[in-house]
């Protein structure tokens, strides 16, 4: 039977319809299974023991909202939390902080990666049946302590959106995790993190061949009927209609309905681009963050600048112009096109970029046009506020995580390099204990 024979035996259901489940048992050996269908923050109560530090440097830059730059600074640490940053003339250091010399460095927020596939088993990464696979999710997947996440703490990169691959449609959700730490409870930060929606640009590849008006309208008819059940459960909640049947593909679309967590999009060229907008965004009403944003559709930054949606470039960096024969910048262009609005950050789609080099990344886009103070930004307070996080890490303000890297440098400059890496306030890279990786 032909490919296109199979496909209508089994009817367009088999696109994006799946069956009605039942109500889901435990799965075995998996204590966090049931954090899967949670859609709110972990919270994780720092250790009584946590250790109390004053980072003392040359230079701070915040990332906060104003981007203030500290210089001759201390940066109190305790309880896994910022405690106060300051100048050193402004700052006693109590007793018993143990004190970090980072004389002559940079401290900077742990930077944050939109994008990222090797927090968990890239064997799993395209685990999907169905062009729509709204079951799945990467938190089964995670891998604390795999050699990617190692080297990601070299490279400043202190928290990551572990989410599945591009090779169908809708790949599940993906998963908040920061880069340290040896269990799923210590490292999750939220699940999910988002939902993982691929418009083209691989999809195309599922294994009968498909174009871009059926993977619209298999996208649109998910959501759909995911919202049709979300509707349902509110309305029983509410006492004004019978329970509806349990859904366990449909339960994590909840969250996604309330704006708990967005859609992050493979999307790029115009077209796509400009339908992801329509769509998602304008049509279904959906926390919406473009992912990839490559090739010409930084044409459309006027459109997401007055959206207030956020981009997020990369792994491509720049982009061959053919109407005015010129190589641009993406993150330059996305800016020039949003009337110097866009909300952009960058990422690496780890391992098409190792997740390592997100700091590059930024220096591409720089050395491309972008401005160099946005630089930081981009690999920090950005992709944080793109993905509801910003009230617990990307920036170094009291009472956030204590996700600090100590940098030679400014870390746009390539020839800078991280030699410590605070993670929950903890030390879990130290280029002098553990041997320099870069």
């Amino acid at each position: 039977m032909s490919a296109t024979a199979l496909l209508f035996a089994h009817g367009l259901p088999f696109l994006a319809a799946l069956p009605v489940g039942e109500e889901p048992t435990p799965l075995a050996g998996h204590d966090f299974a049931a954090a899967a269908i949670a859609a709110a923050p972990a919270v994780v109560a720092p250790a009584p023991d946590a250790p109390r530090y004053a980072i003392v440097c040359s230079k701070v830059c915040t990332a906060a909202e104003g981007d203030t730059i500290v210089d001759n600074a201390v940066i109190l640490v305790a309880g896994g939390k910022i405690e106060k940053v300051g100048r050193q003339a402004d700052v006693a250091i109590p007793p018993g902080y143990e004190v970090i010399d980072g004389k002559g460095m940079w401290a900077v927020p742990g930077f944050v990666d939109c994008h990222d596939h090797v927090g968990g088993g890239l064997g799993d990464l395209n685990d999907g049946v169905y062009l729509s696979n709204p079951g799945l999710n990467s938190l089964h997947t995670i891998d604390p302590e795999n050699d990617n996440v190692k080297n990601a703490l070299a490279g400043g990169v202190t928290t990551v959106l572990v989410i599945p691959g591009s090779g169908n449609n809708m790949s599940g959700f993906g998963t908040i995790i920061k880069t340290w730490g040896r269990t799923i409870d210590e490292v999750l930060v939220r699940s999910p993190g988002s939902l993982k929606i691929a418009q083209s640009g691989n999809p195309e590849r599922y294994w009968y061949g498909i174009g871009r008006s059926l993977m619209n309208w298999n996208t649109r008819d998910t959501l759909l009927r995911a919202r049709e059940y979300h509707e349902a459960m509110k309305a029983f909640e509410a006492g004004r209609a019978s329970k509806p049947e349990y859904n366990a593909y449909f339960e994590n679309f909840r969250g996604l309905m309330e704006r708990k967590f967005p859609i992050t999009v493979h999307t790029q060229i115009y077209q796509v681009v400009a339908e992801t907008i329509q769509m998602l965004n304008d049509e279904l009403k959906l926390w919406t963050v473009l992912d990839h944003s490559e090739f010409d559709a930084c044409e459309l930054g006027a459109e997401t600048s007055s959206r207030d949606m956020f981009v997020i470039v990369g792994p491509r960096a720049i982009h061959y112009d053919r109407k005015d024969r010129r190589i641009v910048g993406l993150c330059a262009e996305w800016l020039r096109t949003g009337n110097g609005k866009q909300k952009l950050g960058v990422n690496t789609d780890a391992p098409v970029q190792p997740q390592e080099d997100l700091s590059m990344q930024a220096t591409y886009a720089v050395r491309f046009g972008f401005p160099r103070d946005r630089g930081i930004p981009a690999l920090t307070r950005v992709p944080a506020q793109a993905l509801g996080i910003f009230d617990r890490l990307g920036s170094i303000e009291v009472g956030k995580d204590a996700d600090i890297c100590l940098w030679t440098g400014d870390p746009v400059d390539p020839s800078s390099a991280c030699l410590t890496t605070l993670v929950n306030g903890r030390v879990a890279y130290d280029s002098k204990t553990m041997g320099r990786r870069y």
